[in-house]
């Protein structure tokens, strides 16, 4: 194992001086990559080899969390939409048509005018691609119009919505969103045209992206003139590019030996912020998880607090809600209806006639064996999280095949229902509050893909669609979620510590509570 660590290590360094060569000879000191300045190399895990925001979810975030493109609003750290691309608005009494008023002076990084026409024009791209079934962003999910135009007179864009949003503005900052020049004669996968402060200069597929400053940037100076993207699928790798200086800045690193080494050395920066992420594994219903004892009992087989605690080394937060104990969702009035509980678990099992008939081991349910499908990936510890959710499972006869892939194959999997158990890490207030999120057990949505069904949490949520007072819209969330722990929807890992670590020779490398914000222009060499 050491060797192979050792490896990927030397791999790392190799891609990076390769294409740092040129920039580094004649540059002043400071920073990584034999002491160049100018440039900034990134290290993080790679969540889509597309950069096409229609194409599927982590595309958006990766050109907004790559400082590619931006949004008309941006989340603060109170998870409040503040005024970006759009420097105003205004909205009728009904909340149902909404004005925004495109920022004079902005470009795209290929020099052509940010118009309202341009807005229009790429938020109906990403729409179309969802319709046309080329892509799986799906941004109707969060927003649905009935119809968008552009005045590019008054710089003004108008959409009328087809049901009220208490407040569009934080809809229009989630990345999906994100604006770019769908006229560009680049490949949008390779290549996209946003306003961020950096540009792709190439993409060296699954390895890195080559960057550089956006010269048409609106907002104040670039800091680096070159920035390198490089994917590092490896937790420990991660940390060991960072400690070779191979790498500048990695982000979330969740290897929690790595982690207690980074935190107490001198020679790093450490950014943290107890976030809304939310660690969860999808139970595809519309399989044999369809079997409501077979959940319970699943769910009442795994140790939360020594897989949290221990096993992550405390990088989550236990808990038993889709929502994170840290929101204002009204966690601690909610009960945990399957708590860790292994001889409890069998008895359910028992008394459903889930059985082991033929002494292999492993129950039968219909006469055939039970074997779950659970598909992960390795970021954010979900990797580890599997493999002791899967042996905490094991433990009551059930057999579990666990399936490692990258972040587009599992997600192209949970769409296609092609799992019984799916790790993923979610942020559960992407527009600022909860209902997007939720939505993946609204069984009316296309954006459910496990085959969840309650009519009760079907009628909350409806009414959610519609409430605009906060007090009301809280209440009804709390109802929400207890009806999923009740139904044994969703396995829940935990809640999810984020970080960012950088050397000292870069300042400003901080984690946001939205996770959008990656690259930024606070990110600079030390002074």
């Amino acid at each position: 194992m050491k060797v192979f660590k050792r490896i990927k290590k030397a791999l790392v360094a190799t891609l990076i001086a390769a294409m740092t060569l040129g920039a580094v000879v004649g540059c002043s000191n400071g920073g990584s990559s034999g002491g160049d300045s100018t440039t900034l190399n990134f290290g993080c895990t790679n969540f889509s080899d597309s950069l096409d925001p229609s194409s599927i979810v982590n595309a958006a975030w990766c050109v907004s969390r790559y400082g590619i493109g931006e949004c008309l609003y941006k989340f603060n750290e109170q998870m409040e939409a503040e005024a970006y691309l759009s420097d105003k608005y205004e909205v009728n009494d009904d909340h149902t048509e909404w004005k925004f008023h495109i920022r004079d002076g902005v470009k795209f990084s290929n020099g052509k005018d940010l118009t309202a026409s341009a807005v229009v024009k790429s938020i109906e791209y990403t729409y179309k691609q969802e319709e046309d079934g080329k892509g799986s962003a799906q941004p109707s999910q969060y927003m649905k119009y009935d119809s968008i135009k552009a005045d590019d007179e008054t710089g003004t864009v108008t959409i009328v919505t087809s049901q009220p949003y208490a407040d569009l503005c934080a809809v229009l900052a989630s990345p999906l969103y994100v604006i770019i020049d769908v006229d560009a004669d680049t490949d949008i996968a390779d290549q996209p045209i946003g306003t961020g402060p950096y540009v792709v200069v190439k993409k060296n597929e699954g390895t890195s992206l080559e960057m550089e400053a956006n010269k048409e940037y609106w907002n104040g100076e670039v800091p680096y003139e070159k920035l390198n993207i490089i994917f590092i699928g490896d937790n420990t790798t991660k940390y060991m590019a960072l400690e070779n200086g191979d790498v500048d800045v990695v982000e979330n690193a969740t290897n929690a030996a790595d982690l207690k080494n980074i935190k107490e050395s001198d020679k790093y920066n450490v950014s943290e912020t107890v976030g809304g992420r939310c660690g969860f594994a999808y139970m595809n219903q519309n399989g044999v998880l369809g079997n409501d004892d077979l959940r319970k009992a699943v769910l009442m087989s795994i140790d939360d607090e020594t897989l949290c605690n221990t096993t992550i080394g405390g990088v989550y937060t236990p808990g038993y809600s889709v929502l994170p104990s840290s929101l204002d969702y009204g966690y601690d009035n909610l009960k945990d209806a399957t708590p860790y509980d292994v001889d409890q678990a069998k008895k359910i099992l028992d008394e459903a006639g889930i059985k082991d008939t033929d002494g292999d081991g492993y129950r039968e349910l219909d006469g055939k064996n039970v074997e779950l499908s659970f598909l992960t990936y390795d970021s954010r510890s979900l990797k580890e999280f599997t493999e002791a959710t899967a042996a905490n499972i094991e433990e009551i006869g059930i057999k579990v095949n666990i399936q490692e892939t990258d972040a587009d194959t599992e997600w192209n999997k949970l769409v296609n229902g092609e799992y019984d158990l799916l790790s993923n890490n979610w942020l559960t207030v992407p527009v600022g509050d909860p209902i997007g999120y939720l939505e993946n057990w609204y069984s009316k949505s296309k954006a459910n893909y496990c085959g969840y069904e309650n009519k009760e949490y079907d009628k909350l949520y409806e009414e959610l669609l519609t409430e605009m007072d906060n007090d009301k819209r809280k209440d009804t969330i709390e109802k929400m979620q207890q009806i999923l722990i009740d139904d044994a929807a969703v396995l829940i890992h935990g809640y999810f510590n984020s970080n960012m670590c950088s050397t000292k020779d870069v300042q400003g490398a901080d984690v946001y509570t939205a996770d959008y914000y990656w690259i930024t222009t606070n990110i600079k060499p030390a002074e």
